[in-house]
């Protein structure tokens, strides 16, 4: 069956850098969206970045783009989020998660419940 398991959270400074790994196995093919979502205390998870694994096209959150960059190494079959230049305001629990089926390229991309495989989620405090 398909997993999910996220790592690489933790807590930096205002400013500071992480980069989140998410290792997937379980499934075969090799073309599929991916997505980070996070969450904090108190509101709704929300997609912050996604990537189509096929062909590398992203998709960012408005508040993120400039700072966050989301990548896969076909390699590892891990996807990344290298986030930089981190502010408060980005602390919550990190998800990531796939798609059975890649949305319509765009804000679909950012929608949880186009979703359906998750990862246990990782702290990011800042």
């Amino acid at each position: 069956h398909v997993q999910l398991v996220e790592s690489g959270g933790g807590s930096v400074q205002a400013g500071g850098s992480l980069r989140l790994s998410c290792a997937a196995s379980g499934y075969t093919y090799s073309s599929y969206c991916m997505a980070w979502f996070r969450q904090a205390p108190g509101k709704e998870r929300e997609g912050v970045a996604a990537i189509y694994t096929g062909g590398g096209s992203t998709y960012y959150e408005d508040s993120v783009k400039g700072r966050f960059t989301v990548s896969y190494d076909s390699a590892r079959n891990t996807v990344y989020l290298q986030m930089d230049n981190l502010k408060p305001v980005d602390s919550a629990v990190y998800y990531c998660a796939k798609a059975l089926v890649c949305p319509r390229y765009g804000p679909d991309w950012l929608i949880q419940a186009k979703y359906h495989y998750w990862g246990q989620g990782t702290q990011v405090t800042v």
